[in-house]
This record gives C-alpha cells, structure tokens and sequence, in this order.
C-alpha cells in the first residue's frame, strides 16, 4: 500500500487536504469518489511512505516504538478537549500535531490526523499508534464519539492523566533524595575501605602485638574488595540478570507480587496506589457513561502487580454475571477496605462514581503522607547507618594507635 496526498472539494465546498493509503492512484481516486468529494489532485508522498515504513520497522520492536510520553499525552488530550469545542476534529488535530515541538510525538499525531482525514473515527485512528494510546484511553474515546460528548470525556480524561503523572511525579520525587543519598554513602564507605583503610594500615605491619579484632575485621573487608571487587560486581550484575530472566515465568511473578503485598510497609503503598488508581480510572469511565463491566476489564490491564489483576479479573466475572461491585471487591481481599466501604455506599445511592472519586481523594492523600512519613523516617536512618559505618572504620584506625601509645608509656 502507498500513500498519497491529496486535493478535493467535499459536496458543500470545502477544501479537503490530506493523505490516504491506497494501492494505486486510481484506487485512491475511487476512495475519494466514495466519498462524494470532487478529486483535484491526488499525488504520490514518497517522504509519507518512507515515514511510515520507518514507524512499522521500529513498531516491531516494543522497546523502539515510538510513543507519546505520560505528559506528552496529558498535553495531547487537554489540547484536543479546547479545541474540539471550536474547531472541526480534523483541524484540531492538524494544529496540535503542527504546534508539537517533538519529531517523535509530531510523527504519531501525524499519523491519528491522516487516518481521521482517511474517514476513520478517532478512536481506530489511534490504534495505529497503539503503544502511545492505550485500550482503556481510546475506548474512553470512543464512548465520547458515539455519545457526541466528546470534548466532555476528553477533559475527564485530562483530568486522569494528570492526576496520575502528579502521583508517579511525587513518588519519584519521594524516593530521589533517599536513592541518592544511599549511594553516596555506599560510595563513602567504598571509597575509605579500598582506598584509604590499606595506606593507614601499611603503618602497622611490622608491629610486634596482635592488631584488634575490630582493626584485623576492617582490614579484611578491606583486602577482599580491593582483590575481589570485579567479582562483587559479576555476581551483581549475574544476580540482575537472573532475576530479569526469572520474571519471564509467571509463577515466579505471581510468587513475587504476594510477597510484596505481604511485607509491612512496601505492602500497603503497592496496595494503596493501585486502589487509588481503580478507583479514578472506574469513577473516569462511569462519567463517561462506559458499562462498569468494560471498565473493570479494560482497568486489569494497567495493574502491574499479577495478584491484584488476577483478583481484578474475578471481580469482572462477578459482576458480569450480576454480582455488585462492593461485594465482589469484599471477597477479594486485597484492596483497602475503604474502598469496599465507599463503593457499597455509591451503588446502595447511585452514585457510584462520585463515590469512587472520593475514594481515589483519600487513598491519594493516604498515599502522599504515608509515603511522606515512611521517607522522613528513611532519611535519617540513612545517615545514621552511614555515620555508624564511618565511626567503626574511624575507630578501627585509632584503636591500634591508642593501643601502641599504652605500650610505649606516653
């Protein structure tokens, strides 16, 4: 199939510019013809073609598509709310794929434009572009279009995509300065014992008394990671490996996932942010008039912890054969009872979608202070397990110091 630009006048005038895919000129011609538009000129776009080859090459491999960002397609999505309120989709779309200062990001918007000037509706336009537009964004999409409340559903979906970059933003934010202040004081304490613990040491070789224990244990650490410190990192690195390779199987995962959910804090925050996560996603889509149903399904997929999706599809079953979300989510057991409590309360109401933004609220806000606390309480121990860490090799340099001026009487 190549693809090929064009020039036409729809039945009441107006100017048509865009590409189509066809296998010929004359197939092209007779697509626009369908259409009922007058064909003014059709010509071949070799750079087009030889863009999208290019995209399909890279598409193949996952970890090389191309894809829009989290903010990128935060950005995307409030862009087109605006401006599908003013302006035709068609236009809306060519003027934030001009105005992306990305290549990458202009590429797929190219794309998403030229299938909705080939008559796509919007939500398959984007299934060219699937890595950057996932199942449950263009099915939001696509309820938008059917109900013709579109820009509507867009602003919701604005509205969720930046709540969930402002949470990933604050864990990442969390977890930076820990991260790094725990490699400076593993590069510290590196850098003392294969560096300057050897040179102190030197000085106590032809001493006649046996050295301290602390002192003799220091400088066998010591010894081993100045012979043996490409070991250390082979087995590191031989460690990740297997680890990466065992996460293939799928007993190992779900093993892995039950264990993280069972341990005493990472436990609660796993459990905590996907629940906050369900919780707006399902209020997302209940707004936007989307069957609970295709919310918990399309929902599953964006769980990363195996235990929870898994729980997640039998809360599905459940309630496509007429069970209530409440008590289905009670018998799972592995969401916080909050948000059972809520979700019981929005369906005994009708109201379930208010209820389930509240949920995400408080299980959010939740989130944000326990993992507030837990980071202000890691800090600190941090610094004191380096500071302990530092004090021993201190000590053990001194003790024989202390040791030879007892002996000589000074």
């Amino acid at each position: 199939m190549a693809r090929y630009e064009y020039l036409a006048i729809d039945p009441k005038g107006h100017e048509r510019r865009g590409a189509i895919e066809a296998a010929g000129e004359s197939e092209a011609h007779g697509k626009l013809a369908a259409r009922q538009w007058h064909v003014v000129r059709v010509t071949p776009d070799a750079a087009v073609s030889a863009r999208r080859a290019a995209h399909t090459t890279t598409a193949s491999i996952p970890l090389l598509a191309p894809r829009l960002s989290a903010k990128q397609l935060a950005l995307f999505t409030r862009q087109l709310a605006s401006l599908v309120t003013v302006s035709p989709l068609e236009e809306a779309l060519r003027t934030i794929s001009r105005q992306t200062e990305k290549p990458k990001a202009r590429v797929i918007l190219g794309e998403v434009h030229g299938a909705v000037l080939e008559g796509l509706p919007l939500a398959e336009a984007m299934r060219r572009a699937e890595p950057s537009f996932p199942p449950i964004y263009r099915a939001m999409i696509a309820a938008g279009e059917n109900s013709g409340s579109l820009p509507g559903i867009a602003n919701r979906l604005a509205d969720l995509l930046e709540k969930q970059a402002q949470v990933r933003g604050k864990i990442v934010a969390a977890l930076a300065y820990p991260i790094v202040l725990a490699l400076v004081a593993i590069a510290v304490v590196t850098g003392l014992m294969v560096s300057v613990v050897p040179r102190v040491v030197e000085q106590f070789d032809n001493a006649s008394h046996q050295l301290p224990l602390l002192t003799r244990a220091v400088i066998g650490v010591s010894q081993f990671l100045s012979v043996w410190w490409w070991a250390l990192l082979l087995g590191l690195a031989l460690a990740v490996f297997g680890y990466l390779r065992a996460l293939r199987d799928e007993v190992f995962r779900q093993r892995r996932d039950r264990l993280v959910l069972r341990l005493p804090f990472i436990g609660r925050l796993v459990r905590d942010m996907h629940a906050a996560a369900l919780a707006r996603t399902l209020a997302t889509m209940i707004e936007a008039r989307l069957p609970l149903v295709d919310g918990l399904r399309l929902s599953s997929r964006t769980v990363s912890n195996r235990v929870q999706r898994a729980a997640l599809e039998a809360i599905t079953e459940k309630v496509r054969a007429g069970g209530s979300l409440s008590s289905a989510l009670r018998e799972a057991d592995t969401f916080p009872p909050l948000l059972v409590y809520l979700a019981a309360s929005g369906e005994a109401a009708g109201q379930l979608g208010p209820m389930l933004e509240r949920a995400a609220d408080y299980l959010e806000r939740e989130f944000e202070a326990f993992t507030s606390a837990a980071m202000a309480m890691l800090e600190p121990a941090i610094i004191i397990v380096m500071g302990a860490l530092v004090a021993l090799i201190i000590l053990a340099i001194l003790l024989p110091i202390l040791q030879l001026q007892n002996l000589t009487g000074l």
